[in-house]
Formats: structure tokens, C-alpha cells, sequence
């Protein structure tokens, strides 16, 4: 089957328009906000229930989440399986490879002393440096193009767009990244996914009907 760039864009178009729209609106900010006063503003803005659930937000961008949703689409669909899987390989990979490029420091390392006056969410380890791109932000916009992609009802696309940006947002909350990792993260799990996804879907292997099947699939 033929898949072209922008059919596969078509297909997600719901997510695509407002992660534009945002990404302008972080660009602006990112331009107009130095690193520490977009920081200390995302970091002043605390409260309980954010420190609470924070953690559990950012979990949903770890390499164990994608790998459980993975194991899940195993037993339906190979095919979802397989691409979910090679997906996160090739995103993961790639910001672990930008991670080693730039060793950039992480807020913690950054500011020395200064962090002390930051907020810190109890019983999280704080890391210091490889900050450049969020790796769970990445992993997280992976996820969120291609439920978008596969989902009959298009309109859950700002839906997973949303997730994908509270998990890039407790990354920050939590101090592990600042407000450019995030955007890269983004940018980098998009492209790379949208790529992968015409890549993939233009291969006749991936169309042949066992790899729609999955391992509860009843055998014809």
C-alpha cells in the first residue's frame, strides 16, 4: 500500500494544527523569557495535588509505559505491536544520541547554588547532566502521533496532544528539564514518528493479513 507524507499528516491533522499553533506560542515565549525566568515561573507555580500527581504524569513518557502498551497491542494487532516498538527504538535512540552530543546540563547543575531556592517534588531523583532533548517528552509525542493516527474517532487527537504535553510539562514541573528540552523532545518524537509511519505503512510486508492478526486472534 502507497502512503504518502501527507497522507499520513491528513490522518492526524486534528493533532497537527494545535501542536503548530502551541509550538509557535513556545517559540514566542522561548524568545522572549530567558532560560531562568521561564524556569523559576514554571517551578513557582506548585501546589500538593500538582506534586502528587506529577510523577505519575511523567511516568506515562517512560520507556516501561511504551513497552506495557507494546505487550498490550500484542495480543491484537502484530503489526500495532511492531510499530509501536520499532517506533520507540528509533525516538529513544535518537535523543539519547542528541543527549550525548550536547551533555547539556540539567537545571540542578545549571543554577549551583540558586537551585536552592527551587521547589522539589519529595522522592524524586534530581539528575545533572545529558538535559537536551526530554527523552519522556519524546517518547510521549511518539505515542500521542500515532494513537492519533490509528484512532477511527480523529477528534481524541487533541486529547493525546494534551497528554503528551502534561508529560513534556512534569518534566519540567519536576526539574529535570528545561523549557527547550521539552520543545525539542517534541519536535523530535513527531518528525521521527510521521517518518516512520509512511516509512512502515509503505511496506507490502506489514500489510499481509497475519500481521493484523495478534496472539488472542482467532485463526481463520
Amino acid at each position: 500500500m502507497e502512503t504518502s507524507l501527507s497522507n499520513v499528516l491528513r490522518r492526524i491533522r486534528w493533532m497537527v494544527v494545535p501542536y503548530l499553533l502551541i509550538l509557535i506560542i513556545c517559540l514566542f515565549i522561548k524568545l522572549t523569557f530567558s532560560r531562568p525566568e521561564i524556569y523559576f515561573a514554571i517551578n513557582g507555580f506548585n501546589t500538593p495535588l500538582m506534586d502528587f500527581l506529577a510523577p505519575f504524569v511523567t511516568d506515562l513518557g517512560n520507556g516501561w509505559t511504551t513497552v506495557a502498551i507494546a505487550a498490550i497491542f500484542l495480543l491484537f494487532s502484530y503489526r500495532k505491536a511492531f510499530i509501536i516498538a520499532i517506533g520507540y527504538a528509533i525516538t529513544s535512540l535518537s535523543a539519547q544520541a542528541i543527549k550525548y552530543i550536547f551533555i547539556a546540563p540539567r537545571p540542578k547543575l545549571y543554577f549551583g547554588k540558586q537551585i536552592a531556592h527551587a521547589h522539589f517534588v519529595k522522592g524524586i531523583d534530581i539528575l545533572s547532566t545529558y538535559s537536551f532533548p526530554s527523552g519522556h517528552t519524546t517518547t510521549a509525542f511518539m505515542l500521542a502521533v500515532m494513537f492519533t493516527y490509528w484512532c477511527r474517532n480523529k477528534g481524541w487527537g487533541p486529547v493525546f496532544l494534551l497528554l503528551a504535553i502534561m508529560v513534556g510539562y512534569s518534566r519540567m514541573y519536576l526539574s529535570e528539564h528545561f523549557f527547550e528540552d521539552v520543545l525539542g523532545g517534541s519536535v523530535l518524537g513527531f518528525v521521527l514518528t510521521v517518518i516512520w509511519l509512511y516509512w512502515i505503512e509503505s511496506r507490502e510486508f506489514i500489510q499481509k493479513p497475519g500481521w493484523q492478526r495478534g496472539l488472542l486472534s482467532k485463526k481463520a
